[in-house]
Order: C-alpha cells, then structure tokens, then sequence
C-alpha cells in the first residue's frame, strides 16, 4: 500500500514539473508545426503587414481537402491572419480604412472571397460575419513553382499568398 501510495504522489509531484515546460513549448509559437512569419513592405506610399501562421502542405492535397472549398478558412494556421495598412487604400477597386483586420477567405475553385473582418486576435475560424469591413472577390491561379509553406509577398500593386501549387493576387492601391 505504501508503494502505491508513493507512486501515485510521485506522479504528481512529476506532473507539477513537466506542466510549466509543456505550457512553454503550447505558448512558444516558433515550436509550433506551424510557425509565425510576416510580411511587410510598401504598396505605394502604405506600409502593409501581415502577421501569419505559416503550414506546410506536407505532402497533403490542400485546396479542397485540407482547406475545403465553400468554407471560411483564417487564411493560415493558428490564430486568424492579421494584416494592417498604415493608409486608407483601395481593395480590388473597393475602400478600405486604414488599420488592423483580420484576414478571412471562402476558397473556390475558381473565384475566392477575401474579406475584411474587424475582429481581431480570433483562434482559427472564430468568425463573425457581421464584422466585416470589406469583401472581395478574386480569380487564383496556378503557380508552376510548388510552395510547401504557405507564405504571402508585397507586391508593388498588392500582396499574393501562395501555398502549395497556388498563387491568390489580390490588388491594392
């Protein structure tokens, strides 16, 4: 009886030291399989960021699958994908306010939605339509370059998300 009377408070007393360390490495997002990246750069006189949690296709089929067509999808991992203009611009033709936004999209198989959403610091998929500040409607297109990591560029006339065999152009002014 003292043996096990033992064991069990040793298990305990390990449980309480392992649980900080397992608590560090959740909330350690450089050690998540998915890791944080950001993009930064100019459109015009706008600086752009986007802050992202960037998977790996890892030998998945991505579009349609792991990310199903139809559905809102945070645009990477983790918490939902945040971008912020330093000016008011133009979306696709469309205002935008300057400021912080979370970075939704409904994948499709030929037009995707790309939206706006004023909420800010959501896990995944926490979306709340009637948040939005901006819709939009883009065409993807092909990459004939495989992208295992999803990443987003600053393009002179937008940004591009590529992942996998894809490339989303989104234009802003």
């Amino acid at each position: 009886m003292k043996r096990a009377n033992f064991f069990a408070w040793s298990l305990v007393f390990f449980s309480f030291l392992l649980l900080p360390a397992v608590s560090w490495a959740q909330n350690n997002k450089a050690n998540r399989p998915s890791p944080p990246a950001t993009a930064s750069g100019k459109i015009g006189e706008t600086t752009v960021t986007i802050d992202y949690s960037s998977p790996a296709v890892k030998n998945r089929k991505v579009w349609g699958e792991l990310v199903p067509y139809e559905r809102v999808w945070r645009a990477g991992a983790n918490e939902a994908t945040i971008i912020e203009f330093s000016r008011d611009v133009l979306v696709e033709g469309k205002p935008l306010p300057k400021g912080k936004y979370s970075l939704y999209t409904i994948p499709g198989e030929s037009q995707w939605t790309v939206i706006f959403n004023k909420a800010i610091g959501q896990w995944g998929t926490e979306y709340d339509e009637r948040r939005d500040a901006l819709r939009v409607n883009v065409k993807p297109r092909k990459t004939p370059k495989m992208h295992e990591r999803l990443t987003y560029v600053i393009a002179k006339n937008g940004i591009l998300m590529r992942w996998e065999n894809l490339e989303l152009p989104v234009k802003i002014k």
